[in-house]
């Protein structure tokens, strides 16, 4: 089995010659940073949710469609790893506003998220709550790989 790094994804799988192309390196890092104390059906709807909003905002992160061998045409996926995080309350809070300073794209999911059931009210949820005071649980954020990094400073890979 092949491994790669997290900023390194292999080009060529699946392209139905069998072959590995030289490894693609990305100048960008997309990451995801989850409350470490969220169930597991909750760290999985956070992630979903927070990587959702990245190519509306950054297209560029959106790779080509799929086909399988048949022909069968599938949706386009994003183009490099999403790497995943944990950490606490306060690594949360600290991770938001050094994402925000640096302008990088970020998306966020409050805990008050759990308890709404549609888009309007998501929105509305987060639009009634000052940037400084939202209880996060999640937040994904795409930018250059080493200004992401300094945002995610402190924070250990998701187990």
């Amino acid at each position: 089995m092949r491994t790669r790094d997290e900023n390194e994804t292999w080009a060529g799988v699946g392209n139905g010659a069998g072959t590995q192309s030289a490894p693609v390196r990305f100048d960008t890092k997309i990451a995801v940073l989850l409350r470490d104390d969220l169930e597991p059906w909750q760290r999985l709807n956070v992630t979903a949710f927070v990587i959702s909003g990245l190519g509306t905002a950054s297209p560029e992160v959106i790779g080509e469609p799929y086909a399988d061998a048949d022909g069968t045409a599938y949706l386009p996926m994003i183009r490099q790893p999403v790497l995943v995080f944990e950490g606490t309350k306060e690594m949360l809070t600290t991770a938001h506003h050094r994402a925000l300073s640096r302008s990088l794209q970020t998306a966020v999911f409050t805990s008050d998220l759990f308890s709404t059931g549609n888009d309007r009210d998501n929105r509305a949820a987060v639009q009634a709550v000052g940037r400084d005071q939202l209880d996060l649980v999640g937040m994904a954020v795409y930018g250059p790989r080493n200004a992401v990094d300094k945002v995610l400073k402190g924070a250990r890979m998701h187990p």
